[in-house]
């Protein structure tokens, strides 16, 4: 991707160019942004030349890397999807450009403003070490979550989401399943929380637009508040519960054991704020069932991160340590599954 952009510099900045109807464009400046798996993220200083966007802006350029995770929308579909909840009032950078896999850097990307602040999950945490910090920030989350789910299925904006099924529950666990009958070694731990998980579904509810990775070190934060969510290429037709236990998700807290919602505040200022804004009535057994659902998807995620450091495909520290963790998320899921049985239980 380095070696592209500095290759296409030319190519590039005639894009910018016309996308900004300026008489010409010039990088001042391309850096990396560490972070992100899945795909490639550049910050640009580009001098406009008139137009609409005249003077040194600060962007971001986002591309594919060689391998995607299946399931992935595409960069444009990224980029559509971000046009959708911007109009909705989401707090997500402003999409601008996007351009095809025939445009300047051979493959797709898009750009979109770039906003101060940090998505490093310990910078995140750290902060929210602040009792009052933290809980302010799970109910500016909280609130997010609200807005998204505000679009539902037939919004003709995002035409390339798969269909919603009427039961989201049955229709993860056919798709884990179906990976793990595909993958060459046996994950019994997996095998038996996909049954856990396909005995005790909650009832089905209506669809909205879930963000699919919705996370600390998803989103933007500066000073203890959130400025956007980021990252949408999982974005799908889900469960209302879905984005809520996929937050809470141990894995997610670093060494905050007690915050649940991504290491920063307890569960309470997170279901308040989604609440408050309109966010569908939160059951706290459909809850704990998602969280289950959450560890048990991402244990089999792990698998597919480990294999494409392994192949050679995409070699990356960072998704072979994820690999490397795999036992830890399947004992979280057996921990959970336990204090479901164990409440039941007293309650028999």
């Amino acid at each position: 991707m380095g070696l592209s952009v500095t290759v296409a510099t030319a190519a590039l900045e005639a894009f910018l160019a016309r996308s900004a109807a300026a008489q010409c464009a010039r990088i001042a400046h391309a850096t990396p942004l560490t972070g992100g798996t899945l795909h490639e993220n550049w910050r640009l200083a580009v001098d406009f030349d008139g137009g609409t966007l005249p003077g040194r802006q600060e962007l971001v350029l986002r591309a594919d890397r060689p391998v995607c995770l299946a399931g992935c929308l595409s960069r444009r579909e990224e980029f559509e999807v971000m046009k959708a909840v911007w109009s909705a009032g989401v707090s997500v950078p402003e999409p601008l450009w996007v351009a095809g896999a025939r445009g300047p850097l051979g493959r797709e990307f898009f750009v979109m403003r770039w906003l101060a602040g940090t998505a490093a999950p310990e910078e995140v945490i750290a902060r929210a070490a602040d009792a009052a910090a933290g809980e302010r920030l799970a109910r500016q989350l909280g609130t997010e979550l609200a807005l998204i789910q505000r679009l539902r299925p037939g919004d003709d904006r995002l035409p390339f989401l798969a269909p919603a099924v009427p039961d989201r529950a049955q229709a993860l666990i056919a798709a884990t399943r179906a990976y793990l009958d595909a993958c060459p070694t046996p994950h019994p731990v997996i095998e038996w929380g996909l049954r856990w998980l396909e005995l005790n579904k909650p009832r089905p509810a209506g669809a909205v637009l879930v963000h699919g990775d919705f996370r600390t070190g998803n989103y933007l934060a500066d000073a203890g508040e959130l400025v956007a969510i980021l990252d949408w290429e999982l974005a799908a037709w889900g469960h209302p519960l879905e984005d809520l236990g996929w937050f809470c998700m141990r894995f997610w807290r670093l060494d905050a054991d007690d915050n649940a919602p991504g290491g920063i505040a307890r569960r309470e200022p997170l279901l308040a704020g989604y609440a408050a804004a309109g966010g569908s009535p939160v059951d706290r057994e459909a809850l704990h069932y998602w969280e289950v659902m959450a560890n048990v998807r991402w244990a089999a995620i792990s698998i597919q991160q480990a294999e494409r450091h392994l192949s050679g495909t995409d070699k990356s520290l960072e998704l072979c340590l994820i690999g490397r963790r795999t036992a830890e998320i399947e004992l979280e899921s057996l921990q959970l599954i336990a204090a479901d049985t164990a409440r039941r239980s007293c309650h028999a």
